[in-house]
């Protein structure tokens, strides 16, 4: 759980009277690889910290998935849009590896939010942080060849690229695990 506390205390200070609510809500839940977390269809309940493991987004289809994120260790998970609205999710989310999870539900949440200042300090910046990620990740896939964007992931997220499976990157920089193939070739 310190963890957790630790990556809090990057984005805000936290006293530990609003610690001890917050991680008073806090459940440790572990998955195996490839378990689900959020079905398509589903409303998402929990926001969950990464301890340990890796995380795929994507939307399923009948022959192959679009996956369109990926998040790792000491990382918050969620599908937020969902967990927002408390509506239907339309995609899902999957273990990749065998991962553990700090998590607590939208209810418990809500009750951290109304209960600290902290909470909503933290709520909003990890709101704006997902808004930039996203807003970025438009912004390469209408701007950027599909060369570029990998050469970015490479750059940027050099861990993607050796704990992922290619036809998982393929998907996520848009083009066929051949396309891909050949990308990496011409690279290298």
């Amino acid at each position: 759980m310190n963890e957790v506390r630790t990556f809090i205390e990057q984005i805000t200070p936290i006293t530990d009277s609003d610690w001890q609510l917050f991680s008073s809500k806090l459940q440790k839940v572990t998955f195996k690889k490839h378990s689900v977390l959020l079905e398509l269809g589903t409303v998402e309940t929990y926001l969950s910290f990464i301890v340990k493991g890796i995380v795929r987004f994507y939307v399923p289809g009948e022959e192959t998935d679009l996956t369109f994120g990926f998040l790792f260790e000491n990382e918050f998970v969620t599908g937020y849009d969902s967990f927002l609205t408390q509506g239907p999710s339309k995609y899902e989310i999957e273990t990749l590896t065998d991962t553990t999870l700090w998590r607590i539900s939208y209810a418990d949440l809500e009750e951290v939010y109304a209960q600290t200042n902290t909470g909503n300090v933290i709520g909003r910046k990890m709101a704006e942080a997902m808004f930039l990620i996203k807003s970025k990740r438009e912004l390469s896939l209408l701007s950027q060849s599909a060369e570029e964007r990998y050469l970015d992931l490479f750059l940027e997220r050099p861990k993607l690229l050796q704990h992922i499976p290619l036809k998982y990157i393929a998907s996520y920089i848009g083009v066929t695990p051949q396309a891909l193939s050949r990308i990496r070739r011409r690279i290298t």
